[in-house]
């Protein structure tokens, strides 16, 4: 035997000591966690807490200390890194986990992360890392693989161990967005690479470093593969610092407190925050079930530069369905979505979790404890090998944002309706935005340098409409709350391109009682360079964006660049020139000469540009929300002199002229929903859609049975319909067969819900200042904004929803009482003349039954042609009809728009909100359904 043979064996021989806690090992730690969770419920089977129980000040004190060291650590990292994605935008995060992974507390910033990282902790913990290459004090690691545990490869993380006398007690995370990540293309959000092969630096949790130093191989090695290595390696210390300074007050409080006693806080914190989220759910929303879908378009068919298989057009289609039940437990089902493809958009189940946080931490728990608690109070159902979950696919996962943006829309029109309903109208905000145009590039810089960047003032686009208030103009995005532009030298310093112009882009806030908000251009001019490339990103024209509650979506984007402008000679004769586009009716850019390239394509690939060329960047806005017929006048001529709305459009729009005319016109065209349904249903059979319509049916319906059976439903299809495509990425050649009709889904649902309180559920007194008065102020927005910051910002009265149901019983025409409010304009009421519930609209009208699908019981005209869209959009401004089509929904006596919907043609009328109305009465309420 070779001597190295033998020094491996007795090296394997040796035993190492565990350092988990108690002599455990990590992964003895991990299951045992595990299985008392399935067996209890609670987070590590603390039905208690006593740590809490006995002194709930000091608990509270604990967790402020920790989450205060996250916050430090990223403040002090924020003034010491030179990237300007962490300076300008503040996309970076730290957080804190158990030994075996589990998050306890985190700082502000890209939360998304809170569980991405978790996961790639727990792989090393499943995967030996204890052994083989092992844990030890100072060690470094790194991940940014989305399998594992990330969203994509340009989010990279960094992890510290944290030891006490030989045990490990807990872990340091931080992680930030990188300019350039190394991959086909430059830039961090790359759209061309198709295989994961071609998605740049690939970190499986690899250690890094040793003794609190990154290994110099792992320095060169990265300085290789970015474009942008100065940026990349000092996001790289500036991770470690900030994970060091965790690891700093870590320690203090574990000298300070004890080392049991950090121990049993950090479980107790997590558990804190699972009882937290179900309280929120319980005492703001409705159980039920809520449906929605997002569409993301890829036009691929053209680009000749990419892999022949890759060569196609497409719709990625993302059904979301979410549910409400037991004592306030969450359930997103992402099964229906369509098949994984050759493109960067597919995504892994740790993103999909990472897309849950920032949804929950922005909204149901903004002012709980963030951390694992939510996780372990919520459950993510996902069908392996769709976009929405890639399984073994090995297609690229670049950038799954796109169609995890759209299909999340879902999520917040599930919370807003049940707000609406429980009368928490503060709280309700439409949509976010799915980010528009980007700039993303590389090249050789202004410096002679090779670069790769990309502009991230993608963070401040305009956001969705609020029930009281307009949509934020341009100063956020989905993925980042604290979210900006950033200063435009900043973005002039890391790329060869000068701001001509940056202002308000009209038009792009979705119209409505509240209009959405707005987003804005820059017109960039490429000067310093002689080779340089860009590309375009989200300019497509499907709405990404809807409207709620009779809103409209918000308008599309598009491309518009200048190859060989003339600029330097107008400049040089002193001539003025366009520095803005302003909009794509009209393009004031056309003063310009050169090769115009205006269009509307949602991922160019990267096209070679030179000094002299001009690059327009156009944001999108927010969805709209209410009937845009209900916007005030002042509001209007606000827009106007604001710069969010052309004067010409506040009649389209709006129709100011003659506002009850425009109402009767939409009666007057419209056609009941019943004949719409039969004449689709014709198309369907005969298969009369565009080619990735029927491409996007057919994979859903062969990868997920039950969604095949109800479209089959919707539609009454022969019960072994298909579609006769070709899907090139799912291996099952027909849907399997199967019907279920909406009335059985119905049943099925009501059916199996359990709603109950724990036992352990104490209602909480809360000193409210809202009365029936506060309320109907807030309702007609007679409040100041500050007045309304302050009821969002404070605690919920508990009483809140009979309240409301008072307000609305005041307001409606009719005596028979309103059971649950619906949506504005719709209440479910109990008609006393049947005893039927029925809903009803504030016109008087009833529509169907309570637990139907009141869509197919109005009138409603569909928008699918050019002139049609027009009317309400500017040109460049929608979809073309044969890939997406809006809906409007009408009240049969009034005319109002009580509801949009953005889908492709063929696509069963949602069935948006089924409350459960005898879980919330008895389960939650503990009282009857009114009679």
């Amino acid at each position: 035997m070779a001597t190295i043979d033998r020094t491996i064996q007795e090296l394997e021989a040796q035993e190492r000591p565990a350092i988990g806690w108690d002599g455990r090992t990590l992964k003895a730690m991990l299951e045992e966690s595990e299985r008392l969770f399935e067996e209890t419920g609670h987070y590590h089977g603390l039905r208690r807490m006593p740590l809490k129980e006995r002194d709930p000040l000091h608990f509270e004190k604990l967790f402020s200390r920790v989450r205060g060291g996250m916050v430090t650590a990223r403040e002090t990292a924020l003034n010491i890194s030179a990237s300007p994605i962490v300076r300008e935008l503040g996309e970076i995060s730290f957080a804190l986990y158990t030994p075996e992974g589990d998050n306890v507390a985190l700082s502000t910033g890209i939360i998304v992360h809170v569980h991405t990282m978790s996961e790639a902790i727990k792989f090393m913990v499943r995967n030996g890392w204890e052994d083989n290459p092992g844990i030890r004090p100072g060690d470094i690691f790194a991940n940014n693989q989305p399998t594992i545990g990330d969203v994509h490869n340009a989010d990279v993380q960094t992890f510290v161990p944290i030891f006490h006398e030989g045990e490990l007690i807990a872990w340091a995370g931080g992680v930030i967005h990188v300019m350039d990540i190394g991959a086909t293309t430059p830039g961090g959000v790359c759209v061309a690479p198709t295989t994961r092969f071609d998605d740049g630096i690939d970190l499986h949790c690899m250690k890094i470093g040793e003794h609190d130093t990154i290994a110099r191989w792992h320095l060169k090695r990265v300085s290789m593969q970015s474009r942008a290595p100065g940026l990349y390696i000092l996001d790289e210390r500036t991770r470690l610092a900030g994970c060091h300074m965790i690891r700093d007050a870590v320690e203090r409080l574990v000298l300070e407190e004890g080392v049991d006693t950090f121990k049993q806080f950090m479980r107790e914190a997590i558990e804190d925050g699972r009882r937290d989220f179900k309280s929120r759910v319980r005492s703001l929303l409705v159980p039920g079930r809520y449906r929605s879908a997002g569409f993301t378009e890829a036009r691929y068919a053209d680009k000749l530069n990419l892999p022949k298989r890759a060569q196609r057009d497409m719709i990625i289609h993302g059904a979301y369905e979410a549910t409400v039940d037991r004592d306030g437990r969450w359930v997103t089902d992402l099964r229906g979505s369509s098949a994984w493809g050759w493109h960067s958009f597919n995504a892994t189940p740790s993103a999909q979790q990472g897309m849950q946080w920032i949804l929950f931490t922005q909204t149901l728990i903004c002012n709980d404890k963030i951390n694992d608690g939510a996780y372990y109070a919520t459950e993510l159902k996902l069908t392996p090998g769709t976009w929405a979950h890639l399984g073994d696919a090995p297609c690229s996962s670049s950038f799954p944002w796109m169609p995890m943006f759209s299909t999340s829309v879902g999520y917040l029109r599930a919370i807003s309706r049940a707000l609406q309903s429980r009368g928490y109208i503060e709280e309700i905000i439409g949509t976010y935005t799915v980010p528009g145009n980007v700039a993303q590039g590389g090249g050789l810089d202004q410096y002679g340098q090779i670069s790769g960047f990309m502009n991230f003032e993608v963070g401040a686009q305009g956001q969705g409409a609020k029930f009281v208030l307009d949509g934020l103009d341009y100063g956020a995005a989905v993925f980042n709350p604290e979210g900006d532009m950033g200063d435009v030298e900043m973005w002039e310093l890391v790329k060869p391109m000068l701001y001509l112009g940056r202002r308000i882009k009209p038009n792009t806030g979705g119209w409505g009682r509240h209009r959405g908000g707005s987003s804005f251009e820059s017109l960039l001019l490429v000067h310093g360079t002689p080779d340089f490339e860009i590309e375009n990103i989200g300019a497509g024209g499907m709405f990404t964006s809807p409207g709620i509650f009779g809103g409209y979506p918000a308008p599309s984007t598009y491309v518009h660049n200048v190859l060989g402008s003339d600029i330097y000679e107008l400049a040089a004769a002193g001539e003025a020139y366009p520095v803005a586009d302003v909009s794509g009716e009209e393009p004031a850019m056309n003063a310009y000469g050169g090769e115009h390239q205006l269009e509307q394509d949602p991922y160019t690939m990267m096209i070679a540009v030179r000094s002299g060329d001009l690059y327009l960047s156009s944001g999108r806005g927010g969805g709209g929300l209410g009937d845009p017929l209900d916007r005030p006048d002042e509001a209007i001529e606000a827009d106007i002199a604001g710069g969010h709305l052309q004067p010409r459009w506040a009649d389209r729009a709006y129709g100011r002229r003659d506002r009850d005319a425009v109402r009767r016109r939409r009666l007057e065209r419209a056609i009941p929903a019943r004949e719409w349904w039969a004449g689709q249903r014709e198309r369907i059979l005969a298969q009369d859609l565009i080619e990735p319509v029927k491409v996007m049916y057919a994979e859903s319906m062969r990868l997920e049975p039950r969604w095949a059976a109800e479209f089959r439903g919707f539609w009454d299809l022969p019960e072994d319909f298909d579609f006769d495509v070709v899907t090139p990425t799912v291996m099952v050649p027909r849907a399997e067969p199967g019907k279920i009709t909406p009335e059985e889904s119905v049943r099925a649902y009501l059916a199996q819900s359990e709603v109950f309180l724990p036992g352990d559920h104490v209602e909480v007194p809360v000193a409210s200042r809202m009365t029936p008065e506060t309320l109907a102020d807030l309702l007609d927005e007679k409040l100041s904004r500050r007045a309304v910051k302050d009821i969002q910002s404070g605690l919920k009265d508990p009483g809140r929803f009979d309240m409301w149901v008072a307000l609305l019983q005041e307001r409606v025409g009719y005596d028979d009482p309103i059971v649950l409010p619906y949506g504005e304009g719709m209440n479910i009421v109990r008609r006393r003349s049947d005893d039927e519930l029925v809903i009803r609209t504030d016109a008087g009208a009833d529509l169907c039954r309570w637990n139907e699908n009141w869509k197919l019981h109005v009138p409603m005209f569909v928008r699918d042609t050019d002139e049609a869209f027009q009317e309400i959009y500017p040109r460049l401004g929608h979809p073309d009809g044969a890939w997406q089509e809006l809906r409007e929904y009408y009240c049969p006596r009034s005319g109002r728009l009580l509801e949009t919907e953005a889908v492709p043609p063929g696509y069963p009328a949602i069935h948006e909100y089924l409350p459960d109305l005898e879980g919330f009465y008895r389960g939650w309420l503990g009282r009857e359904v009114p009679r």
